[in-house]
C-alpha cells in the first residue's frame, strides 16, 4: 500500500450485530480502513454507482460482501461489480454465515477473490476480519488504473 493511503472497505450486510463485529474487528488493525456500510445489496449497487444519497461515495478498496440481503442478494451485487468496467477490479471478499457448496461456488464463479464463513465465535470472528483486512492493506491500489496509479505513486514521492 503507498504509503498516506488508507484502505477503504465497503461492507455489505444487512445484520447490524455482524456489521459491528468487523467494524470493530477493522478498528483494531494497526492501520485501521475508512469504513463505509450500506445494509443491503440495493444500497451497495447505489453507492458503488454513486448514485443518490451517494454521490460523494468514497471508491473503496475493498468489499465485504454479504450473501443474504433484502432487495439484492450478494450474488447479484458480485456479478454487478464484475459487469462495470470501473467496478471489476475492485476486491470482493464474500463474508457471509452461509457454508454451502452451491453459495461457495456461485461467488467464485462471479469472480469473488475470496469466500469466508463467518465464524460463531467472536474471537475467530475478529481474526478473520483482521487478516482479511490485512491482506488487502498490502494490495490496496492495485485496481487503480495506470495513470491513477502514477498519480498515486506521485503524491508519495
Amino acid at each position: 500500500m503507498a504509503a498516506g493511503h488508507t484502505l477503504k472497505v465497503l461492507i455489505v450486510d444487512d445484520d447490524d450485530a455482524d456489521t459491528l463485529m468487523i467494524e470493530e474487528a477493522l478498528q483494531a488493525v494497526a492501520n485501521p480502513p475508512e469504513i463505509a456500510r450500506v445494509a443491503d445489496g440495493q444500497e451497495a449497487v447505489d453507492y458503488l454507482g454513486r448514485h443518490e444519497p451517494y454521490t460523494e461515495a468514497a471508491r473503496p478498496d475493498l468489499i465485504l460482501l454479504d450473501l443474504n440481503m433484502p432487495r439484492i442478494s450478494g450474488h447479484d451485487v458480485l456479478s454487478e461489480v464484475r459487469n462495470d468496467p470501473d467496478l471489476e477490479s475492485i476486491p470482493a471478499v464474500v463474508l457471509t454465515t452461509s457454508d454451502t457448496d452451491g453459495d461457495v461456488l456461485a461467488s467464485y464463479t462471479r469472480h469473488a477473490n475470496a469466500f469466508v464463513t463467518k465464524p460463531l465465535d467472536l474471537h475467530p470472528f475478529e481474526t478473520a476480519v483482521q487478516q482479511i483486512s490485512r491482506l488487502f492493506t498490502h494490495t490496496s491500489g492495485a485496481h487503480l488504473r495506470g495513470s491513477e496509479r502514477y498519480a498515486r505513486l506521485q503524491a508519495t514521492l
